[in-house]
């Protein structure tokens, strides 16, 4: 073991953690974070003795354990998270507007998320149909059953912690939807704008959905303009980390769009590379350094085959075509404007 490897300070607890991770199967890529990982683990035994922290870390590894094993065979999947009200009646325009949507999201070859309650997690379920749902419950003294179109289904994840769940929400889905709901739906709007950001969340495309003549979202989106950007909590970028939609139909086609050149981002060696599904022309390479150079720290955008030390060879987006920048990480807002530009000037 290294010098400059992380350890717990006891010799021969070190040594145990060093053979025992010797047990696992070979992962010479992750081997520094295997034993990261049991010497955290370790260090945690050595400095804590609180039963009620014990039990905290304990379920919140079992949770995500246990979540990570469900979604890895769908993580080459699109996955889209829909949130709204448990209390919305089947009668609603919501609700039927939420199992239209998971409909066409599902004949896009998409799979959706919910939170497995009633209410628009219901109708996004049933849209969707069993095999292509997902149910994250939260275990609560009121109200939060899992519906009876995910109830018994191995896709559905019971969980104790809200953090937990919100983790597991944001790292598993690709896109997500937000129909008029609580404060729990508010809770998950604002969590997801916050992580997007502040760059904690890759771009996505997060769509706020209500019928032509709902209010819900108009009047959030007033008070987002007359208080937050007025007095300059925000920026008015940040109106771009965000669409509002008003049919089933247009909240699908935003998100097919969202992913019909741009696939994916990732940032290496202090570079952001945006991978794509297509060849980006030069032209379009151009407009992008002449609208967007506000959010290029230094030197230009410019297309790239995958970088030394960047990707491995079995890796899906290896061939991909590459845009790579200096991004200044602080206006994301405008970020996620540039990938819907890349987007409408390829197509």
């Amino acid at each position: 073991m290294s010098d400059k490897m992380f350890k717990t300070g006891n010799p021969k607890i070190d040594q145990y953690i060093l053979e025992l991770s010797k047990l696992f199967p070979p992962s010479e890529d992750h081997e520094v974070l295997r034993l990261e990982i049991l010497t955290t683990v370790a260090k945690f035994f050595l400095e804590h003795k609180d039963l009620g922290d014990y039990k905290l870390i304990n379920s919140a590894l079992k949770e995500l354990r246990h979540a990570f094993r469900i979604f890895h065979p769908y993580r080459h999947i699109r996955k889209v998270v829909v949130f709204g009200s448990a209390r919305i009646e089947t009668s609603s325009p919501c609700y039927k507007m939420a199992v239209e949507l998971a409909e066409l999201l599902v004949q896009e070859k998409m799979m959706i998320i919910t939170g497995a309650g009633g209410g628009i997690m219901e109708a996004a379920n049933k849209g969707a149909g069993r095999k292509e749902s997902f149910g994250i419950n939260i275990n609560l003294p009121f109200e939060q059953q899992a519906n009876s179109y995910i109830d018994g289904d191995p896709k559905l994840m019971e969980f104790k912690y809200f953090f937990t769940r919100k983790l597991i929400f944001i790292k598993e889905s690709d896109a997500t939807i937000l129909l008029p709901g609580g404060m729990g739906t508010l809770d998950e709007g604002f969590e997801n704008l916050t992580l997007f950001q502040t760059g904690k969340s890759l771009p996505r495309p997060i769509i706020l959905l209500e019928p032509k003549n709902g209010d819900y979202w108009k009047i959030w989106l007033d008070w987002v303009k007359a208080v937050l950007i007025k007095n300059k909590f925000i920026s008015p970028d940040d109106i771009n980390l965000f669409q509002l939609k008003h049919s089933a139909k247009e909240a699908c086609n935003a998100i097919r769009k969202f992913y019909c050149v741009y696939h994916s981002l990732r940032y290496f060696k202090g570079l952001t590379i945006i991978r794509c599904i297509k060849p980006i022309p030069l032209k379009v390479i151009k407009r992008l350094n002449d609208e967007f150079k506000d959010i290029v720290a230094e030197g230009k955008i410019y297309s790239s085959p995958p970088l030394q030390g960047e990707t491995k060879s079995d890796d899906r987006t290896h061939k991909m075509p590459r845009l790579v920048f200096k991004f200044n990480k602080q206006r994301f807002g405008r970020l996620n404007k540039m990938i819907q530009s890349i987007n409408e000037w390829v197509t």
